[in-house]
């Protein structure tokens, strides 16, 4: 494999890659070629180079990672697929859906296996609410709730390029994490969403911006020298929502709540129980009831269903996280990569471009809502 872009999230794709043992890092690319030798350096990568093009055109490769800023995901995506190698790109997929649509059906015609990393379904207690729902255990799904919330936006001098439209799109709170809630809802549902109802607000409207970058997520220094921006983009973000099959919804999505550093959570309410998954407490999944006391099921590959055991590496007790997901995902699209299989045979933990678009349609929906005062949108579909 080769990645493009080392920033935050790109040493995890390799680390993630590297553990699963049977695939060799091959290059990085960055955006000069004194900026891709350090990062090689710095990762133990063998080969580097200056631009994506020059990466994609190397014959050792025959899967890229796409993990630069969100405005480059469409071009790098296309360049790839155009060169006939396959395709694991982070979200949002593009910054539109109808970018992420070309890049699709691009695909799709290439013959390329294309994936979009919604690394949370690869976590084993997913996993096994989505098994419970699609075997009826919890009864049919008739309203879905949850929120992600997180307070790195918290202060007007946090700052990021996520926030500017041309690099991050149009929506920034919810096409950078209100995108996972909505795979997530969708993926462990087996239901689709169809239409919104959003209100979205720029809590901090004007920000101090510190004069030459600073990687994300991080807080402001006292020697930086800042300067004043207003911000067009949505930091906080409440959404009704409307499945298939008469399903109800709610959830909402803020990067300015104080002591919510990845604070994402889906509950699916049944006809007969109701089930909820918390990331920051993600060994533990609720199941309510009614007629019987409410229970936690522990993250133990014992106690899941079997078709789930596969998803927990540890023995009970033993705690999985994060980093533990995300190399699930990508062994289940590197197995399917190896095994030569059609993409309609992919596993369930395995989002494609259909999947990216779908979110990428759902943001648009999100948008539209809010431009017209907050009414009733329809999500488009394929």
């Amino acid at each position: 494999m080769g990645l493009v872009g080392a920033g935050f999230i790109g040493p995890h794709h390799l680390d993630a890659v590297r553990r699963l043992g049977f695939v060799e890092v091959v290059a990085v690319a960055d955006s000069t070629d004194a900026a891709a030798r350090q990062k090689a350096d710095s990762l133990g990568v063998p080969k580097s180079y200056g631009s994506y093009d020059a990466l994609i055109a190397d014959p050792d490769i025959h899967v890229v990672h796409n993990a630069t800023p969100n405005f480059l995901h469409h071009p790098v995506n296309m360049a790839v697929i155009r060169a006939g190698k396959h395709i694991i790109s982070d979200k949002p997929l593009a910054m539109t859906s109808a970018q992420a649509r070309e890049l699709l059906d691009a695909a799709t015609a290439a013959g390329v296996v294309h994936a979009v990393t919604f690394n949370y379904r690869g976590n084993p207690l997913v996993q096994q609410a989505r098994t419970m729902i699609a075997k009826g255990e919890i009864g049919p799904p008739r309203f879905v709730t949850g929120q992600y919330l997180q307070d790195w936006l918290l202060f007007d001098t946090d700052y990021s390029w996520r926030l500017e439209p041309d690099k991050g799109g149009e929506s920034s709170a919810m096409g950078d994490i209100g995108s996972h809630w909505c795979d997530l809802a969708q993926h462990v549902t087996g239901l689709k969403i169809t239409e919104v109802l959003a209100d979205l607000t720029t809590v901090i409207p004007q920000r101090k911006r510190p004069v030459g970058g600073r990687q994300a997520f991080t807080a402001a220094s006292a020697d930086e020298v800042l300067e004043s921006v207003d911000i067009a983009v949505e930091d906080l973000c409440s959404v009704l929502v409307r499945f298939e099959h008469g399903c109800k919804g709610t959830f909402t999505v803020g990067q300015i709540c104080a002591g919510h550093k990845n604070d994402l959570v889906l509950e699916v309410c049944g006809g007969q129980a109701s089930v909820r998954w918390h990331q920051e407490r993600q060994n533990d999944l609720w199941i309510g009831h009614r007629d019987r006391g409410n229970v936690v099921l522990q993250k133990d590959p014992s106690l899941l269903d079997p078709d789930v055991q596969k998803y927990a590496r540890l023995p009970g007790g033993h705690q999985e996280a994060w980093t533990d997901a995300f190399r699930n995902v990508l062994r289940d699209i590197y197995e399917h990569i190896a095994a030569g299989r059609p993409m309609r045979e992919r596993p369930p933990a395995f989002a494609s471009f259909e999947d990216g678009w779908r979110a990428n349609a759902i943001i648009d929906a999100v948008l539209a809502s809010h431009r017209s005062g907050s009414v009733w949108t329809k999500v488009a579909t394929l």
